[in-house]
């Protein structure tokens, strides 16, 4: 049982990659929204077919020592605000100031909590009676669940509160409302990013908790000893009750940032940044000197949390996001039709138009081989679509309409891009995801970008990065102003945690690797000091500042190893054919290439379109394609 199966859950398709220490096997298949743990099960089935040569589920379960699960729904969610309305019970009347200070925060928050904040005097005579009072009216104005947030420091009020609540909202009865306390959450000081962290956090965990149990309950129908792994944002993966749902948000994106930094080594590139196109969004981030750029306080939606997150932009555009006409102009997103009803041209009765219908009429898509041939794509519902949306409202032409929607796409994603170029002649995009290679070249183009690199495994390529994790936990202690002995006692702390909780992973501590961080910021929650620290040695905490004690450990796993990726001599690529596409010149005969013919050193100039397992990458007029040594694809702007 050494095989490792990872899987991206994404709005649209979910992506299994399966390595059995030597090879890669991989699929893709519909995400089914009404039972997210179906398209788990279908993707397992069809990997093992892939496998074995006929569909062997059980066989396939019962040689897998993990299955490591990334999911985009979180994000998707928190995108489309799809989620339980939040109420809020604190001590301050400024807090909701502090947490609307800039537009983003504004927008989240009215969509989020909007006018559902209780203020509650934790010394008044009568604190239950308030409190209690409080709680009713904000369920009354529809809070499906609450924060409670107190005070500046981790006093015990909080603890007060939790008892009231507890004898007067009795979890055990139908209809209770779940309440999360902030400082058990965080022991983060600042106040708003504590209880924003608390609030997202609230406003995911339905959504995660429904299916994840859901599917690991699944799996023990099958007898699956070991238990489903989450992949995190911070790279690492535990079992699903070891996790909470903020660490699932952007943690596919963490996966490609992973494999981005594996190509950025085998192909010594200083600056990558990483385009991962799914159904719904397109997931930005960036490796720079081959380091995954995090964050320690990482943002949400440019909403500042408590955690470590890499730093990942997630743009609402994606291979199913709605392409329409609003006010006199065309528009990308963020809705998304997801995969049901999916685009029109699935056939699953969607009414709106998207850049996967678009391709299909421009040419560039055969409605035959999409998905290697496991799905057929309906052109006619697609024309009939995009001329109801988009041409008759614009007076276009079907031609004329589909170049204006793909402009509109390339500059929608290339407008996402651009704020990460800091040197468009040192960066070059990694270009994956089921959408991204389609729409590289075109939206590289308007960020000033001329390199595209696009891996051999690009459409599963997030799935594929998840098999660099390794099983872990965080934990975190406000130490400041604390004596050694204090800073002792926070050691021994952490350290039981972690014993309980990697024991509950399967594995003892003493098998784990240790990892402790002391971090000091300023008053305004800046980090100013971040060193290793050794439990025992002598240290001195700055006074007045807030200082937290950070303990990692780490079960080591199988870790992929990749070919190398060098370039090898020019040669003519072997051609499957042409597709006639529509381009600026109307619709010509364009040459067609499947990746997996070609030999080391392929090259071809643009326009011309790359056929890669499960993905389809166009290379416009004035980029040329080289295929490198370890099958990937880069793409060279010559203009």
């Amino acid at each position: 049982m050494d095989r490792l199966i990872n899987i991206d859950n994404g709005g649209t398709l979910t992506d299994i990659c399966a390595w059995d220490g030597h090879e890669f096997s991989f699929t893709k298949t519909l995400t089914t929204p009404f039972d997210l743990s179906q398209c788990l099960f279908d993707g397992l089935t069809k990997v093992s077919k892939e496998i074995y040569g006929a569909e062997d589920l059980p066989t396939l379960l019962h040689s897998t020592a993990h299955i490591r699960y990334s999911t985009t729904q979180g994000t998707n969610a928190l995108v489309e605000r799809k989620g339980p309305r939040i109420g809020i019970v604190t001590d301050s009347a400024t807090l909701v100031d502090e947490l609307r200070r800039t537009p983003e925060q504004r927008a989240l928050f009215d969509d989020l909590v909007g006018t559902r904040v209780a203020v509650v005097d934790t010394d008044a005579a009568d604190l239950e009676g308030e409190l209690v009072a409080r709680v009713n009216r904000l369920t009354t104005d529809g809070a499906a669940r609450i924060v409670v947030a107190v005070g500046n420091t981790d006093d015990g009020r909080e603890r007060t509160l939790r008892g009231i609540l507890l004898r007067k909202f009795p979890r055990h009865l139908l209809g209770s409302v779940p309440f999360l306390y902030s400082w058990d959450f965080t022991t983060d000081r600042t106040p708003a990013r504590r209880v924003w962290s608390a609030v997202i956090n609230t406003f995911l965990h339905p959504t995660m908790e429904r299916f994840l149990y859901n599917a690991e309950h699944r799996l023990r129908d099958h007898r699956v000893k070991n238990p489903l792994l989450i992949y995190r944002n911070d790279g690492a993966s535990s079992r699903v009750a070891k996790s909470v749902a903020l660490k699932t948000y952007s943690s596919g994106p963490r996966g490609g940032l992973e494999g981005t930094r594996a190509l950025a080594e085998i192909y010594g590139l200083k600056h990558v940044l990483m385009i991962d196109v799914g159904g719904t969004t397109t997931d930005i981030g960036t490796v720079a000197g081959r380091e995954i750029l995090t964050d320690r306080r990482g943002t949400i939606a440019g909403i500042p949390t408590s955690f470590p997150m890499s730093n990942v932009e997630s743009a609402g555009i994606g291979g199913s996001s709605v392409i329409t006409v609003t006010d006199g102009a065309i528009t990308v997103g963020p809705e998304s039709v997801g995969a049901a009803p999916g685009p029109a041209c699935f056939g699953f009765g969607g009414t709106s138009a998207t850049i996967t219908d678009v391709n299909l009429l421009l040419g560039v898509l055969d409605p035959a081989t999409y998905l290697d041939g496991d799905f057929t794509l309906d052109a006619d519902r697609a024309r009939a679509v995009v001329t109801t949306t988009v041409a008759e409202p614009l007076g276009l032409t079907l031609d004329e309409a589909l170049l204006a929607m793909e402009q509109a796409y390339f500059t929608a994603m290339g407008n996402a891009v651009a704020p990460a170029v800091s040197d468009a002649d040192e960066t070059t995009i990694a270009a994956f995801g089921g959408a991204g290679p389609m729409s590289a070249c075109g939206a590289a183009r308007v960020a000033g970008v001329r390199s595209v690199l696009v891996p051999k495994l690009a459409a599963v390529f997030s799935a594929f990065g998840i098999g660099f994790s390794d099983i872990g936990q965080s934990y975190e202690a406000d130490v400041a102003d604390t004596a050694e002995a204090t800073l002792a006692a926070a050691v021994a702390d952490l350290l039981a945690k972690a014993e309980r909780d990697m024991f509950q992973e399967g594995h003892a501590l003493a098998d784990c690797e240790l990892s402790w961080t002391l971090t000091t910021e300023d008053a305004h929650g800046a980090t100013v000091d971040e060193t290793p620290y050794e439990p025992g040695e002598c240290v001195e905490l700055l006074p007045g500042a807030s200082t937290a004690l950070t303990l990692v450990a780490t079960r080591r796993m199988n870790r992929i190893e990749l070919p190398h990726g060098s370039f090898a001599e020019a040669r003519t690529p072997r051609a499957a054919g042409e597709r006639t596409v529509l381009g600026a010149a109307g619709r010509q005969p364009v040459p067609v290439f499947t990746l997996a013919d070609q030999e080391p050193g392929a090259t071809a100039e643009g326009p011309a379109i790359v056929e890669g397992p499960f993905f389809t990458a166009r290379v416009q007029e004035g980029w040329k394609f080289d295929v490198t040594a370890g099958g990937d694809l880069l793409l060279t702007d010559t203009h």
